[in-house]
């Protein structure tokens, strides 16, 4: 009896993923991407501000190490003045004077001056502590900056990785599904938004800019980052914002949902990573990512946290 063994034949080709299963991993890669980026626009901010805290401590520390020298050559001089026997030769002429008011007057002298010496030791003990507690301060500032640099390289890494590997999931897409996933959510005509004073100029800013390019820590004329955006719409009206998703929620009084009004500040993920502009009627106005760029997209596209109303 003849025994016939079956095998399963192996696929030519491995099945492409649907259309849904690479949106949702470019959306994630954005989502990384974006995280990076603005972890890279939080340390820039942190990177000014120390800079600056760092410039003034090193003046205050120069002004104090010129102080400090100036008492180390008086303290010198006084030690010189003591070798010579400056002071025990004062001390001779007090005991060995005949006259009494002489005596008294010459007595009254090396005291003061014995009490003089004493008080410029103690103040040059206090001025070198200052001096040390300044250096000390100036070391920690630098030590502190140097992460914070180090932190931004590899944040700007992270950023050109995760970009590279979103762009090369498209690549990998047929042209119309391509298409498909490069469209924008809200496709109707631009909302026409009530508000007033300095909100309505952040609105009219941000609205101009629907359809203009998404790129990494670009803050404006041509393209922009979620920050960037909703920064330069905001100074527009005068309100100086920091170029972070994050230092911008901190930036405002904190709203509830409920009471959302257009102009507002709207934050998702955590930590927070991505901030649009509330135009009303469930919407938002933001630059979302590089394959959408600046559009108007629903409040609740992305996992919403909270809200704050600069100004």
């Amino acid at each position: 009896m003849t025994v016939g063994i079956g095998l399963a034949a192996s696929p030519t080709a491995t099945a492409k993923p649907d259309l849904e299963t690479v949106k949702k991993q470019v959306e994630k890669l954005d989502q990384q991407a974006e995280a990076a980026s603005e972890r890279y626009n939080d340390a820039k901010v942190k990177v000014a501000e120390t800079h600056t805290r760092l410039s003034a401590l090193n003046s205050d520390l120069a002004r104090q190490q010129s102080l400090v020298d100036g008492m180390r050559k008086q303290v010198a001089a006084m030690v010189v003045d003591q070798y010579k026997g400056d002071a025990l030769s004062t001390t001779s002429q007090v005991i060995l004077s005949d006259n009494p008011d002489a005596f008294l007057e010459n007595l009254n002298t090396v005291a003061a001056y014995n009490s003089q010496r004493g008080q410029v030791m103690k103040d040059f003990s206090t001025e070198l502590s200052r001096l040390k507690l300044r250096k000390s301060a100036v070391k920690a500032e630098a030590d502190r900056l140097g992460k914070l640099e180090k932190r931004m390289k590899a944040d700007k890494a992270e950023i050109d990785k995760k970009a590279a590997k979103a762009r090369a999931v498209l690549d990998d897409l047929e042209a119309d599904a391509r298409a498909k996933l490069l469209g924008g959510e809200y496709t109707g005509a631009l909302p026409s938004v009530p508000a007033n004073g300095r909100a309505a100029v952040a609105i009219r800013y941000a609205m101009a800019q629907v359809g203009k390019r998404y790129v990494y820590g670009a803050s404006g004329p041509s393209s922009y980052d979620c920050s960037g955006l909703t920064m330069r719409a905001w100074g527009a009206a005068g309100v100086g914002l920091p170029h972070s998703s994050r230092a911008q929620q901190g930036s405002g009084m904190r709203v509830a949902e409920s009471d959302l009004q257009p102009g507002d500040l709207v934050f998702y993920y955590s930590p927070v990573s991505h901030v649009g502009m509330y135009i009303g009627n469930g919407l938002i106005v933001n630059a979302e990512n590089p394959r959408s760029g600046v559009r108007v997209t629903s409040l609740h596209a992305m996992p919403y946290v909270g809200a704050v109303r600069p100004g």
